[in-house]
């Protein structure tokens, strides 16, 4: 298959590196910083799910799409942050002969709506992946943990598409595990859930997720999240795999929190490179949607406001 990787940073470059290294033709959409280097070294991925290795022949290396303007491709998978989630979408519109779907492989909820309002129903899918890429060095990327398999699904719930089976069948056989489901937006409600509980806290602190759990004050603004999250979402009429908050805290400390203990938070990460976060995808979505439909969400709303506030910070 031929993949376009829109936006490769540390899960672009691993995925690219891991369909590559398996055969596919890849294409990455790096910055501009990432092309010298990778152009030597090509890809390395290491970590919890094995060693994968892609020599720069093996990859088309882009920094733009006008010189692919005409390009066609089977899949393209969306690894933006959110808030380029738009100006993403618009660059894909702009490929004149090519039509196939595009995967939201974002945190957060909201991108695989935007995508359907801009590109349509049958070019829209979304993934949800709690697996954790970082960047060791410039074309090595490491997986430090991975609590489930990937899952992909369309915008129609109950409708598994043919292209999400594809995709599933590639990843999996590159050594990435994918299921294709028939409701994405559980598992992307699921995903927030997860996300807003222990990302937002993380980047305050300045530690991994592992660190949260062992405190009794952390513990309970983290039970907090899980209840505001939960009943936005409930309200919102979305569905989740767990019948209410309570079961959800049951699998989040006893298997999610220690599968991804050691993972340090991606908005830790923006913080240190002085990037924006993704916090209006989390908890600012979360205390966003919580207006709209009447819900109270006053820790959501604190979290908010603090990463905001180290944000700014640390961009200036």
């Amino acid at each position: 298959m031929h993949f376009l990787i829109f936006g490769a940073g540390a899960l672009g470059q691993a995925i690219g590196c891991m369909l590559a290294a398996d055969g596919h033709q890849v294409d990455l959409l790096i910055r501009s910083r990432f092309l010298n280097h990778l152009q030597e070294t090509g890809l390395k991925v290491h970590g919890v799910l094995g060693t994968f290795q892609a020599p720069p022949e093996q990859l088309g290396l882009l920094t733009s799409l006008k010189a692919r303007s005409g390009a066609s491709y089977d899949i393209i998978l969306l690894t933006t942050k959110t808030y380029d989630t738009d100006s993403a979408i618009t660059a894909i519109a702009g490929l004149s002969s090519c039509y196939c779907p595009v995967v939201s492989m974002q945190n957060g909820c909201g991108n695989l709506e935007k995508l359907e309002a801009r590109l349509g129903r049958e070019r829209s899918l979304a993934a949800r992946i709690i697996t954790g890429f970082e960047i060791e060095q410039p074309g090595v990327v490491q997986v430090t943990v991975s609590a489930d398999a990937v899952h992909v699904g369309g915008c129609v719930a109950g409708v598994v598409p043919a292209a999400a089976r594809r995709l599933a069948d590639a990843l999996t056989g590159a050594g990435l595990p994918t299921v294709a489901v028939p409701d994405i937006y559980q598992s992307l409600y699921a995903k927030l859930l997860y996300n807003c509980t222990l990302n937002p806290l993380g980047a305050i602190l300045g530690v991994h997720y592992g660190l949260l759990g062992e405190s009794e004050e952390t513990r309970m603004l983290m039970d907090q999240v899980i209840d505001e999250t939960f009943t936005v979402l409930t309200t919102m009429g979305g569905s989740m795999p767990w019948p209410d908050a309570v079961a959800y805290r049951e699998v989040f400390y006893g298997q999610l929190l220690p599968a991804t203990s050691n993972h340090r938070p991606s908005m830790l990460q923006d913080l240190e490179q002085h990037k924006p976060t993704e916090v209006e995808a989390m908890v600012g979505y979360v205390s966003a949607q919580g207006r709209i439909y009447g819900v109270p969400t006053p820790c959501c709303d604190f979290l908010t406001a603090l990463v905001r506030f180290k944000e700014q910070q640390s961009i200036r």
